[in-house]
């Protein structure tokens, strides 16, 4: 079981996302307000919560958002789930469908550091069941 430990979301593709309390989950669509949603593949990201610490005592000024990620969840090492693995929170089912992607622009972390986790750490899923998820909330894999 993993803790919902925070929520990002952007108005526009490529800018830094930010922090809101909760967020509604659209099924084949993605998060409500997210430049990220749509009818693909990778509608909602998600990170480890225990790799952005890591990260950061490496030196790396990182808030949450920063890697472009939607949902920071403690609990779980998330690029050991394969496509397919299915994730719930509340009302809300998540699945996995691609473990990190290509960085094509390099990101303000990346500049800094010479490195950025989201690439090899991030997975993308689809929401095969909409809801709403706040911060604080379990999430549970799905037999």
């Amino acid at each position: 079981m993993g803790v919902v430990k925070g929520i990002c979301i952007s108005e526009k593709r490529g800018t830094e996302k930010y922090e809101v309390e909760k967020a509604e989950f659209v099924r084949d669509w993605g998060i409500l307000g997210d430049a990220h949603a749509g009818n693909w593949h990778r509608q909602v990201s998600l990170l480890s919560y225990e790799q952005i610490e890591v990260f950061r005592a490496r030196g790396a000024q990182a808030a949450f958002g920063a890697f472009g990620e939607n949902l920071i969840v403690e609990g779980f090492d998330f690029k050991t789930l394969p496509p397919g693995t299915r994730l719930r929170c509340g009302g809300v089912l998540l699945e996995i469908t691609q473990i990190g992607k290509e960085c094509h622009s390099h990101c303000r972390i990346y500049q800094t550091m010479g490195d950025c986790i989201m690439p090899r750490e991030g997975v993308f899923a689809v929401v095969r069941e909409g809801g709403v998820i706040s911060r604080g909330d379990s999430l549970v894999l799905v037999p």
